[in-house]
């Protein structure tokens, strides 16, 4: 089960960057045109994406991951050995974060009084936002990288 939660995982990284690059876009462009349907879903779906990742995340953090329960059994000596410390806790702080700013985002989209602070809160909260995930996903060439395709 753990091989194939992490693959789902893994892979869904790239379905979260898409369509929050595209909430992104689509609010550098929209100027002071209307907030569209297209926004709309722009945005639904960046956060969908988002949410549904993070479910995983957490059964895998929670339920399938051996590595934290090595770093619950020894906190201190967890803190200082890098990788589990960047699973256990840096991987996990720099996704909430993401998530937060996302979700926040969107609700300050929604109670914007025009539609070109639409666009503005959703360039300002979805970058933000990608910008927090995108430091804590293990890319290739980094001390915990992972590849950027697993395969089974």
């Amino acid at each position: 089960m753990y091989p194939t939660i992490l693959l789902i995982h893994s892979w869904l990284r790239w379905a979260v960057l898409a369509a929050g690059l595209i909430a992104v876009f689509r609010g550098v462009t929209g100027g002071r045109r209307m907030w569209t349907t297209a926004d709309e879903a722009a945005s639904r779906w960046f956060i969908i994406s988002l949410d549904t990742q993070f479910l995983l995340g957490v059964i895998l953090y929670f339920v399938l991951s051996p590595i934290p329960p090595l770093a619950f059994d020894d906190f201190g000596e967890a803190m200082r050995t890098p990788g589990i410390r960047f699973w256990a806790v840096e991987h996990v702080f720099g996704m909430v974060v993401g998530i937060a700013l996302a979700h926040v985002g969107r609700s300050r989209i929604r109670k914007a009084p025009d539609d070109a602070r639409r666009h503005r809160r959703a360039v300002i909260y979805y970058g933000l936002a990608l910008v927090a995930i995108a430091a804590a996903i293990p890319w290739p060439g980094m001390p915990n990288a992972r590849p950027l395709f697993r395969v089974f």
